[in-house]
């Protein structure tokens, strides 16, 4: 039952799902963080400069809001905002991806990988398991028939 256990642990299919999970899961306080805290800053100093988040404004569009005029009322007034491409979330997630792929890769892949490949050597080397009595006895008459 251990023996089983050990084969079904070992498996590829269960480490490529178990990779999948944390890759899918992928440390998100920790990207997240280096993301905010050194990605964004350093394209910031090549995007535009003044503000870390790398954006790119395409377009301005008008939008309805809700504002108190000078009674204090409160009145819809339109206003121009822009529509901005976010290059640098999408360079962080990338980034991000990226990370977590190679943490799990030599963390999880390698060692996964190293021992299965040390079982597989170990099954090779075994000798073959002794045939069942039934068989043997099976040959033997088989081998007095054709004498």
């Amino acid at each position: 039952m251990l023996k089983e256990f050990k084969q079904f642990i070992l498996k590829g299919n269960v480490v490529d799902l178990s990779t999948g999970v944390i890759i899918g899961a992928s440390f998100g306080a920790i990207v997240t963080a280096f993301t905010k805290g050194i990605v964004e800053p350093v394209l910031g100093v090549f995007g535009s400069g003044a503000t870390p988040d790398f954006k790119i404004e395409i377009a301005k569009k008008t939008v309805e809001v809700m504002k108190k005029n000078a009674a204090g009322v409160e009145e819809p007034v339109k206003e121009l905002v822009p529509v901005l491409l976010d290059i640098g979330g999408i360079i962080g997630a990338v980034m991000g991806f990226l990370i977590t792929a190679a943490v799990v890769f030599f963390i999880i892949v390698k060692p996964a990988n190293k021992l299965m490949a040390l079982m597989k050597k170990e099954e090779a080397a075994a000798p073959p398991p002794a045939p069942p009595a039934d068989i043997v006895l099976l040959s033997e008459i088989r081998d007095l028939l054709k004498k």
